[in-house]
């Protein structure tokens, strides 16, 4: 298993750049190009151009696609506008498209609820070095340093909680989408959702959310497959790279060469996970003071096989524990959400060339009919020290499962495994920092098996 995931990692690195590359060749010039000045946008930020933009796309999509431009200097403010098959949105640098903060600048069903939305289209996308901004502080009622409390919308009876926010940019049903060389700024729910994609590139986009504002995450691969994200920088409040299961599998997910700072999970499989996540691979990505480093958290049945995480380099620390998290640098996790959900299992997972300074241990807990299995450490070395001044000693199974259970740290923590390799693993401990750790391992011995050592090392420095 290890040496044929290890040629894809060889692969990819190889083909990835190439396919990059022919992207930006089809959409070339000879595209026609639209721009919304023409059709009667003020660009003032005051004044809504939604007539003028959607009306700039239509002709666009009526003349076979092409380019729809957002003059530079301009503020464009905007309730929903529909992406067409063959769109190419592009807001030029020194450009804003602004969403609306009002509930009727958004359509009546809350799944529909984007500044820019593109259903059931083929070739949409955007770019063009500007910015696309959701106008997110709007939505804060109470500011605060340990998490914000934002509006919901749940009074339209179409969605209830405290999520009933509108996303900033989304595509739906749709192939062969494309968004590179833009920024996504301030969205006051997620930020970039791909629901039901296929083909998907995603490309050198900056995203920034409220670091103190709960789920404007940065990426949701919802149901979506064959998804490639690199050169990305994502710096938000909530998860950053978001697999998630609820219609259908997510299959082929490639993202690589991008930079994350998070008060959630850096790279999250989960929580929703009603089908299967089968072939992801993420390499060469930085996580800095981020929550949680690397996580699956899988609560509805759906099963996780044929993962690769490989050259990445994590920062994690502690925050606010209204905040889900406690600083692990890897957390894997399968549990049923409710007493009647079911149990999916993770297995041939590999970490490879990883290495990490953090707060707190590794965390792998399967569950009784959920086994973690296949599991293989190469050349990790994981570094454990103390800065924050936030409380340890919990284990935090949330969503759902146990909930914070108080327990002692542990460099590494094992519950419902068959099957774990480590392979030339280090761990190090601050010697200012040792007393918070009471075992390098620590593990239920009714639980786990096949486990195998390879050239470990523990140390106190």
């Amino acid at each position: 298993m290890a040496s044929l995931l290890l040629l894809i990692i060889s692969l990819l690195s190889f083909f990835l750049p190439q396919y990059i590359q022919s992207i930006h060749l089809r959409l070339g010039s000879g595209s026609a190009v639209f721009s919304v000045a023409d059709y009667g946008a003020a660009g003032d930020g005051r004044r809504y151009d939604t007539d003028a933009i959607q009306s700039a796309i239509d002709a666009c999509a009526r003349a076979g696609g092409g380019r729809v431009v957002l003059p530079c200097g301009g503020d464009y403010l905007t309730a929903t506008v529909f992406l067409r098959s063959g769109v190419i949105l592009e807001v030029e640098k020194g450009a804003r498209l602004l969403g609306g903060t009002r509930e009727e600048d958004y359509p009546r069903e809350s799944a529909r609820w984007y500044v820019v939305l593109a259903e059931n289209a083929t070739g949409a996308g955007i770019t063009g070095g500007g910015e696309i901004n959701g106008q997110g502080e709007e939505f804060v009622v109470r500011a605060s340093a340990r998490k914000n409390v934002m509006v919901s919308w749940n009074q339209t009876g179409d969605c209830e909680g405290d999520e009933c926010r509108p996303r900033l940019v989304g595509f739906i049903d749709s192939k062969d989408v494309k968004v590179w060389d833009v920024t996504l700024n301030q969205p006051a729910y997620w930020c970039l959702h791909l629901v039901r994609c296929d083909n998907s590139l995603i490309h050198n986009v900056s995203i920034y959310g409220d670091f103190n504002s709960p789920n404007n995450d940065g990426i949701d691969i919802e149901d979506s497959n064959n998804t490639v994200i690199t050169n990305c920088h994502i710096d938000t409040g909530d998860d950053a790279i978001c697999p998630k299961s609820s219609t259908g599998p997510v299959y082929n997910l490639t993202a690589k060469d991008c930079w994350i700072r998070t008060k959630s999970s850096a790279i999250k499989l989960g929580s929703a996970s009603v089908f299967d996540f089968r072939r992801l691979f993420f390499d060469n990505i930085t996580i800095v003071d981020s929550h949680r480093g690397l996580g699956m958290q899988i609560r509805d049945g759906g099963n996780v096989s044929d993962v690769v995480f490989s050259n990445i380099r994590i920062s994690t620390r502690y925050y606010d524990p209204l905040w889900w998290g406690r600083a692990e640098p890897i957390y894997i996790t399968t549990c049923p959400r409710h007493s009647t959900s079911k149990s999916g299992s993770i297995s041939n997972v590999l970490f490879v060339n990883i290495s990490a300074v953090s707060e707190n241990g590794v965390f792998l807990s399967g569950s009784r009919y959920g086994l973690l299995s296949n599991f293989r450490f190469k050349n990790v070395s994981l570094t454990y020290k103390r800065w924050t001044r936030f409380p340890g000693g919990l284990f935090d199974y949330r969503p759902g499962c146990q909930g914070l259970v108080n327990h002692s740290a542990a460099g590494m923590m094992m519950e419902h495994i068959s099957g774990l390799e480590i392979d030339d693993v280090k761990m190090r401990w601050v010697k200012d920092s040792s007393k918070e750790w009471d075992d390098p391992l620590w593990f239920r011995p009714t639980t786990v098996g096949k486990i195998t050592f390879h050239e470990w090392q523990s140390e106190v420095y």
